[in-house]
């Protein structure tokens, strides 16, 4: 480290800006990546003894003072210097007033482009795994929801308009499932996040034999990444990273507003706890969803994070530019949301209460049209004409100003002489969501067997 404390300031003379000083710091925010820097570093300096470039003493030595860097941030008693620009710098400016002059051997042949993205998939590998295990509870709230409540009906919605009887069941699984891919999603990208870049050096590798299999090794890596151009400067796992978090987002938000809507008066389907609810400064009266609220308007900022960090990786010439330090706020920002998310998401679920008489209620003769329309195909009407007869029985409930099931049989034997005493089965919402039986559909073995589906993935996912 050169007399200015920075690792690269011997080719540089006077003192840098101290607004571009502040500008190009980022330790503000990549000092939460002390803990994997320093395990990086430990792995680092063995690869370096073992190519014959530190003592075994020497590196006793490095390992010890890394001990010592980590137990200082972990107590919060590491004292940052104006000079520490970034997380690099920091720890081994204090590795060097521990140890002394052997701390600098440590960065043999190492380049902060090759540690940042080290320490970084260190960081997110961990992260994903936390995030992974928030995003299975989740899910699994959901399907024991959805398995206590299998026996109540409801309207389910196309186009925001009533549309066929549904369980309730059947809507959570639903979104459960989406959920479910955004879990398969989130493990993919961990297997890619797991490629060790350490051993690429700046941009043309490394020149004095450290063994890049014992780093892998040593860090637990599935793999080493194939070309060292490519290594420092590919940011493809954050941007993949950033994008599963904007559609998990998408499909939470997408959850949180239907059940803002089921929680308004004029739905009155489910009511959210107190716990996730706030009240107004003004109204006594209102109880608003404000939990499901702020993780509909969290996806948006999600969504930033991702087109932000594409729109700077789409310009960039070959290898590491200082643009790459991006990357570090939008992953720390958005796995901390995430992490918020998930857990607020599975408390709303899990204390939710549901109005199902509200429910039932809800249910209408007129959502039946469709099942009018299979009785006639089950007498051997062909389904287009069935749909045409089914719609005049709509029309002419209409104009009667009557409800559909209130037509008489001889009135709707003026429309198709198949309709007989049995047409009244039709209006039975129970015999109606049973009928869809076929796998994936709303009848009671249907959604048994989309939880058990369910629950063997989150078990495969889990092993």
């Amino acid at each position: 480290m050169s007399s200015s404390g920075k690792l690269w300031g011997g080719r540089f003379v006077g003192s840098v800006d101290p607004i571009m000083e502040k500008f190009n710091s980022s330790i503000t925010y990549d000092r939460h990546l002390w803990e994997v820097d320093v395990q990086g570093s430990k792995a680092y300096s063995r690869g370096l003894e073992k190519a014959g470039l530190l003592t075994k003493a020497e590196m006793d030595q490095i390992l010890h003072g890394l001990d010592k860097v980590a137990e200082e941030w972990a107590q919060g008693t590491f004292k940052l210097n104006p000079n520490d620009e970034d997380i690099h710098t920091a720890n081994e400016r204090r590795l060097k007033e521990l140890i002394g002059e052997t701390a600098g051997k440590l960065h043999t042949g190492r380049s902060r482009n090759d540690q940042v993205v080290t320490d970084l998939r260190l960081w997110m590998r961990q992260n994903c795994s936390t995030l992974s295990a928030l995003l299975c509870e989740l899910i699994r709230t959901m399907v024991d929801r959805a398995e206590a409540e299998r026996d109540v009906l409801f309207p389910g919605y196309t186009h925001l308009q009533r549309a066929q009887p549904i369980r309730w069941s059947h809507w959570i699984l639903s979104h459960a499932v989406a959920l479910t891919r955004d879990s398969e999603r989130l493990l993919e990208v961990r297997k890619r996040i797991n490629v060790l870049p350490l051993g690429s050096g700046a941009i043309a590798g490394n020149p004095l034999g450290v063994d890049r299999e014992l780093l892998r090794a040593e860090l637990d890596f599935e793999a080493i990444t194939l070309n060292s151009m490519d290594a420092t400067s590919e940011r493809d796992f954050v941007a993949e990273f950033l994008f599963w978090a904007s559609l998990c987002m998408t499909h939470l938000s997408r959850m949180a507003e239907d059940l803002i809507l089921y929680g308004t008066k004029e739905f009155s389907f489910v009511q959210l706890s107190d716990a996730y609810s706030t009240g107004s400064s003004l109204m006594p009266q209102k109880k608003n969803p404000d939990s499901l609220e702020l993780i509909r308007s969290k996806a948006g900022r999600v969504f930033g994070r991702c087109a932000g960090l594409l729109m700077t990786l789409k310009g960039l010439p070959s290898t590491y530019n200082k643009d790459l330090q991006e990357d570090k706020e939008a992953v720390f920002e958005v796995s901390d949301t995430m992490s918020a998310v998930l857990q607020v998401a599975t408390g709303v679920i899990s204390t939710l209460q549901i109005h199902r008489e509200n429910m039932g209620r809800a249910l209408s003769p007129d959502m039946l049209a469709t099942d009018l329309a299979y009785y006639l195909v089950r007498k051997g009407m062909p389904f287009r004409q069935a749909h045409e007869a089914s719609g005049k029985a709509v029309f002419m409930a209409e104009t009667k100003g009557v409800a559909l099931n209130q037509l008489s049989l001889q009135e709707l034997q003026t429309i198709s002489p198949l309709f007989s005493g049995d047409v009244n089965h039709v209006w039975d919402y129970g015999h109606s969501v049973e009928q869809y039986q076929a796998l994936g559909g709303t009848a009671r073995s249907s959604v048994d067997w989309q939880i058990g589906q369910l629950r063997a993935l989150l078990q495969a996912q889990q092993a």
